[in-house]
This record gives C-alpha cells, structure tokens and sequence, in this order.
C-alpha cells in the first residue's frame, strides 16, 4: 500500500437508517491524517458502486472524524472501467473519490508496458 497505511479493518460494519452496509477495507494514513475506503469489486465499474463508496465517505465525514482529521479518501477498485462511465458517475463527487482497474494476474511484459505507457499519456491529457 505505502508508507503511512495502518490497517484498520477488513468488512467494516456502518448502520444507516437501521440498515446494514460493510465497506470492504479501511485504513487509516497517518501522514495524510484520513481514513482511506477502499471498496472492491469484482465486476466492471457500475454507477452505482460510486454512489455506494460517497454514502460510506459522507458516513465517515459525519461519525468517524475526529478533530485534526481531514476528509475520508475513497478508492473504488474494479476489473474493468470506461473513463467517461466514470466521469459521469462521478461528477459532483468530491474529489477524494478514485476509481482504478485491478488485474487479478499479471500480463506478460509487453502487455504490461502498454498498459503503463497507455495510463501515462491520460494522466498526461488530464493534468
């Protein structure tokens, strides 16, 4: 994960209106002073995966923050996303919210160095 991370817990339970949710990883970075969600999906990016990691964002925001805290992050990881399926589900949302694609093996190197030199120049257009 990097320097900073401390494991917080793993299938976290929140109650919201009486009902039941479990944010799949927490963490707390002591550098950065916030609890870090991370919510793992193992199916392509939907809507409403951005939708369920903001509620738990807002619900750590109003009972979880402690004085000195900042705001929570959010990481959304799926198997496969469309950039502008992202865009638009997340429009609005505050900006600690992160979507990113996770392979469950590794590809071969060249696929690999693809991948990489592909990431790259979006982040390159977006900054």
């Amino acid at each position: 994960m990097g320097k900073g991370f401390c494991f917080e817990a793993r299938q976290k339970r929140i109650v919201v209106d009486n009902e039941h949710h479990f944010v799949d990883l927490v963490f707390y970075h002591r550098l950065l002073h916030c609890n870090v969600l991370i919510e793992v999906k193992t199916e392509r990016f939907h809507h409403t995966h951005a939708g369920q990691l903001n509620m738990y964002l807002e619900y750590y925001k109003k009972y979880e923050m402690v004085d000195g805290d900042n705001p929570p992050v959010g990481i959304l990881l799926c198997t496969d996303k469309d950039e502008e399926h992202v865009e638009f589900a997340t429009a609005g949302l505050d900006d600690k919210v992160f979507v990113s694609q996770y392979l469950i093996a590794l590809p071969d190197k060249k696929e690999l160095e693809q991948f990489i030199k592909k990431e790259f120049r979006v982040n390159l257009k977006e900054h």
